[in-house]
């Protein structure tokens, strides 16, 4: 059996994360992503720079508005 290869490429993507009910939206970071199932990896120092820009309260370069739906089992 041949041994699986992890094909890893560098890409810019669009990260995203939530801090106490609100969501962050930060484009352009790079990162190193699996071709196959689309897994992001990020550098530790990229990782805290995300971090940084949005703990640290920098002004965002835009804000957008989200609808949000919450999926219910019961209704089919």
């Amino acid at each position: 059996m041949k041994g699986h290869e992890e094909r890893l490429v560098d890409k810019r993507v669009t990260y995203t994360l939530e801090i106490e009910g609100k969501f962050y939206v930060v484009e352009n970071v790079p990162a190193r992503v699996n071709e196959e199932t689309g897994e992001q990896y990020f550098a530790p120092a990229t990782v805290e720079r995300l971090r940084a820009k949005v703990m640290g309260q920098e002004k965002p370069d835009k804000v957008v508005e989200t609808p949000v739906y919450v999926f219910d089992d019961r209704t089919a």
